[in-house]
């Protein structure tokens, strides 16, 4: 279900304002984030996926953050009652393809859901970018890489407010482990 803000009485209006005409009106942030607790639980026998754990954990603080429930779309903003995930699935060709993977507070059912998405996307290969959705966050992982920074791929339409996310590796940090995200 979707709804739109009643813009008079948003705070935040005079930015919206302000920045709603900009080609690209986003805030690009790199943070190292600990997982150090993550890993240890993954890496458990029979433990979860990590990246699906950490999906999980990031569409759980989306959920929590309003902002990240907004859309922006002309002279309005869009607000959905729930975000989904939006995945990049590495595909047996070495390219990737879409996975859809729609929220669930129980963890469980998130991964089971997950992991058959996952693998019916990594199956037929396909890259729908799901243009007509947008209560979605946009998540990759670049496992490869202890990145600092990260660009992903956008139109230069501003209504192309997705959230998107993207993990890499993780490693030794001073606080434990740490990945960027």
């Amino acid at each position: 279900m979707t709804s739109y803000l009643d813009l008079d009485a948003w705070e935040r209006r005079e930015q919206f304002h302000v920045f709603r005409s900009y080609d690209r009106p986003f805030f690009n942030l790199c943070a190292e984030v600990e997982v150090g607790e993550l890993v240890t639980a993954c890496r458990a026998p029979g433990g979860p996926s990590f990246f699906l754990a950490a999906l999980w954990c990031s569409l759980k603080a989306a959920n929590e953050v309003p902002e990240f429930h907004y859309r922006l779309r002309g002279d309005r903003v869009r607000v959905h009652e729930v975000i989904h995930a939006g995945c990049t699935v590495l595909t047996p060709q070495e390219t990737f393809a879409f996975a859809y993977i729609d929220w669930s507070p129980d963890f469980d059912a998130f991964h089971r859901d997950g992991r058959r998405e996952m693998d019916r996307a990594r199956q037929r290969g396909e890259m729908d970018p799901a243009d007509d959705r947008d209560d979605l966050v946009h998540t990759s992982t670049i496992p490869w890489v202890r990145f600092t920074g990260f660009a992903h791929a956008r139109t230069t339409n501003p209504a192309d407010s997705v959230p998107k996310i993207v993990f890499g590796r993780f490693g030794p940090s001073p606080s434990g482990m740490a990945m960027p995200v």
